[in-house]
């Protein structure tokens, strides 16, 4: 059915604007979501196959987190590169290469047995995955103005908590289930099993995806015109577009630090959730799975309630600030509370809600400075740097683990890097970030 238009802003009744992007949010969310949770999970289940091949292997903590760690310097090295050849070549074909690339390579880990090997496959894991996340947060500034892009965002970044709600019962019931089946261990089923979805969506993204509003044949011409009418007004209001200008942009580098600070909370949860959750007296895989999901469950509702109200509100700072400060109280809280399961994944939960509420709403900072060229370089650089915090944290983690036997240290270095993530996004300057109302 054609979408009635009334002149007006953009040449579009209030009405019929919010049916047609229901109709764009409803054709690409779902989709991005689910490819995203296979992305995340596909990304994080060493933490679950940690429980058995670290005795099977002998690995050491140090040795699993410098592994787990080094995914990200793959990530780094290719994250620039990937992000602008997604802006150049179209995203249908960029991210069925990258699906298709690290389905590959996370189903290859099953076959790890040394060190060497492990930190080899992990390393080549981030160069596949480079530029996924950067690229589809680049990909939704193609079709949504500013205004409506914390909602979008957050819907689709709740893949992250999905991914632990729905990866942490499966993973768990894979290396409960599959242990020893046809001679091999559960951690081998694991990686093999959860690899064969990205390979099927790699496919379905050759035929679902549209590189942008002119190439959507489900958009009929009065829509594109009117979808892109909003793109062009809203990049009237940036200041930088250029490819160079989205590396020397000041606050590129201040959005780094910042997202540094975040990804080392978000992936001191990630990989070491299963293993902090054991440590409080639960053995079983199947129920640490279950107690697993639970933190990402409650951070999922909250991301959805917080990215409501942020696009209702226009506010962006403090709705990225507080949930930063809730997620330090959060791991602090689990280090000096009594250490019972109930207490590590009462305080756990928190941690987890405020981590990755607080990183879907930074990705709505970025856009306010960025548009085109320089916003694939710029939120691509962002991420990238950002990103070594996943291999910091969860080394700086597994060393402390084995130097002091308890990971409360580690933790509370990545409670300060959330007050510094939170510091920064509070000195921006307001009338630039926040959306008026």
């Amino acid at each position: 059915m054609t979408t009635t238009i009334a002149t007006g802003h953009a040449g579009l009744a209030p009405a019929a604007e919010e049916r047609l992007y229901a109709k764009v949010t409803w054709r690409l969310i779902p989709f991005l979501f689910i490819c995203y949770v296979v992305a995340y999970l596909d990304r994080v289940n060493v933490g679950f196959a940690k429980l058995q091949m670290l005795n099977e292997l002998q690995f050491s903590e140090a040795v699993y987190g410098l592994g787990a760690g080094i995914f990200f310097l793959g990530y780094f090295i290719f994250e620039v590169p990937s992000n602008l050849m997604l802006h150049r070549f179209g995203a249908r074909r960029w991210i069925a290469r990258i699906m298709f690339s690290w389905g590959i390579i996370s189903g290859a880990m099953m076959f790890v047995q040394t060190p060497t090997v492990f930190y080899i496959m992990r390393f080549l894991l981030g160069v596949a995955e480079a530029g996924f996340f950067p690229g589809i947060i680049l990909y939704l500034t193609y079709w949504y103005p500013s205004a409506r892009r914390a909602k979008v965002t957050s819907l689709f970044m709740t893949g992250i908590p999905m991914a632990g709600v729905l990866g942490g019962p499966l993973s768990g019931w894979i290396l409960a289930t599959f242990d020893g089946a046809h001679g091999m261990a559960g951690w081998k089923w694991l990686f093999l099993i959860e690899a064969l979805p990205s390979l099927l969506l790699g496919v379905m993204v050759l035929k679902y995806l549209d590189d942008g509003i002119n190439k959507a044949s489900w958009l009929n011409d009065d829509e594109k015109r009117l979808l892109q009418a909003n793109i062009d007004a809203d990049d009237a209001k940036v200041s930088e577009h250029s490819m160079l200008g989205g590396f020397r942009h000041p606050m590129v580098w201040v959005l780094s630090a910042a997202y540094f600070g975040f990804i080392m909370g978000l992936y001191g949860i990630g990989f070491w959730l299963p293993t902090l959750i054991k440590a409080f007296g639960v053995s079983s895989p199947e129920t640490i799975g279950w107690l697993v999901a639970i933190p990402y469950a409650a951070a999922t509702l909250a991301m959805i309630w917080t990215s409501t109200h942020s696009d209702r509100t226009g506010e962006r700072r403090w709705h990225v600030a507080l949930p930063a400060l809730l997620g330090m109280v959060g791991l602090i809280a689990s280090t000096l509370l009594p250490q019972t399961p109930l207490v590590a994944v009462a305080t756990l939960t928190l941690a987890t809600m405020g981590i990755i509420t607080g990183l879907a709403q930074f990705w709505c900072l970025p856009p306010a400075f960025l548009r085109g060229a320089a916003a694939a370089a710029g939120i691509a650089v962002i991420n990238s740097v950002g990103n070594l915090a996943g291999f910091v944290s969860p080394f700086i983690v597994g060393w402390i683990k084995d130097v002091t036997h308890s990971t409360n240290n580690g933790l509370y270095v990545i409670s300060a890097s959330l007050v510094v993530a939170a510091a920064i996004a509070l000195s921006m300057a307001r009338e630039k970030v926040n959306q008026p109302r």
